[in-house]
């Protein structure tokens, strides 16, 4: 069986793909994740998760199969990314307050010279919030790592009035095209330990 190493250190992604009954192995690996200039949210998670892939691959033995993702996300162009305290936060959930932003999430797998990546995109639609709830959600401390100040999987789920696209892709690993991807490189779901 080929081995699967998962170039992560989100728990997130590593939960999502036990979920998915795929036996893997951690290898986080460490890149430059800047933007680039007029770079698009897309091309930017493409970029990233194919290069977290080719930097996990290059330093493991040939023939393994490597899974990397990114995830952003954009609010009326404006880019989503990790607060950096406080009002940062609070500043980017009122901007999503009661309007849709958007999320998108890249995944790519390489084994030797190989490497596909696909990207998908998801909406969330947000409530209203208010300055106080947003100030009483970061002192959960959930927000201060997430981008977007969010945990959709957590305490943040209350934000949501709805999502259209990927709910396991927002949380940072959309499972049924990951699912597809690693099967085209032989690794498939529900395997026994």
């Amino acid at each position: 069986m080929t081995d699967l190493f998962l170039a992560s250190a989100s728990p997130r992604r590593a939960a999502l793909l036990q979920q998915a009954g795929i036996p893997f192995r951690l290898f986080p690996v460490d890149i430059d994740e800047s933007w680039l200039p007029g770079e698009t949210l897309r091309d930017y998670v493409s970029r990233l998760a194919a290069a977290k892939a080719r930097t996990a691959a290059e330093q493991l033995p040939a023939g393994s199969v490597v899974l990397a993702a990114d995830t952003a996300g954009s609010c009326e162009d404006h880019r989503l990314v990790k607060p950096l305290g406080e009002d940062d936060a609070v500043r980017m959930l009122l901007q999503m307050s009661g309007r849709p932003h958007t999320v998108s999430t890249a995944i790519s797998v390489c084994q030797g010279q190989r490497l596909e990546t696909r990207v998908v995109d998801s909406t969330v639609y947000f409530r209203r919030l208010s300055e106080a709830e947003c100030r009483r959600y970061w002192a959960t401390g959930e927000p201060c790592d997430k981008a977007g100040s969010y945990a959709i999987q957590g305490y943040g789920a209350v934000f949501v009035e709805r999502i259209e696209g990927s709910y396991s892709g927002v949380v940072g690993l959309p499972l049924c095209e990951t699912a597809a991807l690693l099967s085209d490189f032989g690794i498939a779901c529900w395997q026994q330990s």
